[in-house]
């Protein structure tokens, strides 16, 4: 379980990202969150204040082909699935919101797939 005072670092480098990156209905906010078990990815309209979309490596889709969900492997599956449904949806311009992590690893295999993918950031 994390703890407030384990947080507090990447809650203040999330804050100090987020003053700056702004996600549109034209451009929306590709989030970040990882655990240590699993990564997530959202795109936010903070606009409108809503979700266009989310992919996870607890989906069923995703569980269909991988066993785990806290690798870079999976962080790269992640990433491409979330570019097919978001250039399904039309969307192939994003604004990358890191979530206060280190752009490293999980974090950076996830954006390398979703520009792989076809996202432009």
């Amino acid at each position: 379980m994390i703890t407030k005072e384990r947080r507090a670092a990447r809650d203040l480098r999330h804050r100090r990202v987020r003053r700056y990156v702004r996600g549109s209905a034209t451009r929306p906010r590709l989030a970040v969150f990882r655990s240590l078990n699993h990564i997530y990815a959202q795109l936010i309209d903070d606009d409108a204040g809503r979700t266009l979309l989310a992919a996870d490596s607890r989906s069923k889709t995703f569980r269909a082909q991988h066993t785990t969900g806290g690798n870079v492997a999976a962080a790269k599956a992640v990433g491409e699935l979330l570019a097919q449904q978001a250039k399904a949806r039309g969307i192939d311009r994003v604004v990358f919101d890191r979530g206060g992590y280190r752009y490293h690893g999980r974090v950076k295999a996830l954006a390398d797939a979703a520009r792989a993918g076809g996202l432009g950031f």
